[in-house]
C-alpha cells in the first residue's frame, strides 16, 4: 500500500460484546486524529558522552473524531449515550478498509472522555469526541487487515 488519504480511513465500532467482531463503519466522521506516543525514561549515564540518553515506557493512545449532531444517528446515540453513562466502546481506527490487506490501525477498548457541542453560527452543530484506551482485559494493538467482520 502506498499513499493513503484521509478520506479513505475508517472508523469501525463494535456493535457486540468487547472481542467479538461486530464491526460497523461508523459514517457521520469528518476528520479523524489518532494520537500514539510514549512516555520516557531516563537511562542516561556517564558513558553516554555528555549526551543524555532515553528510554521509551507506557504508550498512549487517543482518538479524536468529530460528528455531525445527529441524535437519530445510532452511532452518534451509542457515543453521547457511552460519555454519560461511562460505558466502553470498543473502537478500530484504520487507514484504508478493515478487509484490504496491508490496511492497519489501532484496535481498543475505550472510554469517551469528552463530547464537546460547538455550535457555528453558519455550520452544522458538530461534536468533538475524543476516546482514550480504558482497563479491559483485552489491551490495545496494533491490527493489520484484511479483518474479518462477523454477519
Amino acid at each position: 500500500m502506498a499513499i493513503q488519504l484521509g478520506l479513505d480511513a475508517k472508523l469501525y465500532r463494535n456493535t457486540g460484546n468487547p472481542g467479538s467482531s461486530l464491526w460497523q463503519l461508523v459514517p457521520n466522521i469528518r476528520d479523524v486524529t489518532l494520537n500514539l506516543e510514549a512516555g520516557e525514561a531516563d537511562v542516561t549515564t556517564r558513558n553516554n558522552a555528555g549526551w543524555s540518553a532515553t528510554a521509551g515506557t507506557l504508550k498512549d493512545a487517543s482518538i479524536e473524531f468529530e460528528m455531525v449532531w445527529d441524535t437519530e444517528d445510532y452511532h452518534f446515540a451509542a457515543f453521547q449515550d457511552a460519555f454519560f453513562s461511562g460505558t466502553p466502546v470498543e473502537l478500530l481506527v484504520m487507514d484504508a478498509d478493515a478487509s484490504d490487506a496491508g490496511s492497519q490501525g489501532l484496535q481498543a477498548i475505550c472510554q469517551i472522555i469528552n463530547f464537546t457541542r460547538s455550535e457555528g453560527l453558519e455550520e452544522a452543530i458538530t461534536v468533538s469526541v475524543t476516546a482514550k484506551p480504558t482497563y479491559s482485559f483485552n489491551p490495545p494493538s496494533w491490527v493489520e487487515g484484511p479483518i474479518e467482520f462477523d454477519a
